[in-house]
């Protein structure tokens, strides 16, 4: 079980710092490419399964809003990870094109992750198994997603490096304490 959680946690760290990375590329470049894509489709298709590995490793103090925050936050990414796919696919080229050929099922999507993301948050800070500032951190980023949307690319970008900071922050608070446990 030690063996799963460190996994856990270092997938945690290390798929936030890839998803950050393909933003902070997508933004240098000025929209998609083949890399950024691949590497957002890995980072992305790693999320359903790190935030229900989330709340099971606060079980059983996170109680039933975590697991519908977590259930509802992997429902979301499942389909923002097929975007991906079709955007690779298709030769897409920028977050415009995409949500424009998707429309409001990017917008339904969105409102589910930014709520999924609140419970989850909140569940987080209730749990009190990892950093309250976790959640605190997620709440603020999904957030800020959802309402720099229409803002320059920018700051679109620093929104979603608050909610990467958010999991990678669980990441590293799981890895210390297994590292206290292992002792």
């Amino acid at each position: 079980m030690a063996i799963l959680r460190r996994l856990l946690a270092a997938s945690a760290v290390a798929f936030s710092v890839l998803y950050l990375l393909s933003d902070l590329i997508e933004l240098g470049q000025g929209g998609f490419s083949s890399l950024q894509l691949w590497l957002t489709y890995v980072a992305e298709a790693a999320i359903p399964l790190l935030v229900i590995g989330l709340y099971a490793a606060q079980r059983p103090n996170i109680g039933r809003i975590g697991l519908l925050g977590a259930l509802g936050y992997a429902c979301a990414y499942i389909f923002f990870t097929s975007t991906v796919v079709y955007a690779l696919v298709d030769n897409v080229g920028d977050w415009s094109q995409l949500t424009d050929r998707f429309g409001a099922w990017i917008t339904i999507h969105g409102a589910v992750m930014v709520f999924a993301g609140i419970a989850f948050g909140v569940a987080v800070i209730r749990a009190g198994v990892l950093p309250r500032w976790t959640g605190i951190c997620l709440v603020a980023g999904v957030l800020l997603v959802a309402i720099s949307s229409g803002l320059p690319d920018v700051v679109q970008t620093a929104a979603a490096g608050v909610r990467d900071l958010a999991f990678a922050g669980m990441g590293v608070a799981l890895l210390r304490a297994s590292q206290r446990t292992a002792r």
